[in-house]
């Protein structure tokens, strides 16, 4: 179960480097104005709000992922911690998406049920662990 855990933090944290680039790299471009429905002059004016946003999902993937290696190589206790500190983190931000902007409550869904599913399967996998 910890396997299928780091698998799933491993995906999330994958994720939301994505979501760095398209925040903090492509926000003016169509890509990311597509994925968050900006208009030029919206992205325009929110720039400097977004590169911001963007490195805090980068912070996030990064805490998971140094968890995952510290897992993966023998060191469960503070991998786990890491990787609960940051799947868990990036599972509560969904969840204030879900309940603040009822508009955008399918994208708070997708942002958060990987993170959820990697919590889940570690904190299971944690506890039935000898």
């Amino acid at each position: 179960m910890i396997a299928a855990a780091l698998v799933l933090a491993g995906i999330a944290a994958a994720l939301h480097v994505f979501v760095f680039w398209l925040e903090s790299l492509a926000w003016t471009g169509p890509r990311a104005r597509a994925t968050f429905g900006t208009s030029p002059q919206e992205a325009a004016a929110t720039k400097e709000l977004a590169f911001n946003q963007g490195f805090y999902n980068l912070f996030l993937a990064v805490v998971t992922a140094v968890g995952i290696v510290l897992v993966a190589t023998g060191a469960t206790a503070p991998g786990a911690a890491l990787v609960l500190a940051g799947t868990g983190s990036m599972l509560a931000a969904a969840l204030v998406l879900f309940v603040s902007s009822p508009d955008k409550r399918s994208a708070a869904v997708k942002q958060g049920t990987v993170p959820l599913l990697a919590v889940v399967a570690l904190v299971v996998g944690l506890v039935a662990a000898p």
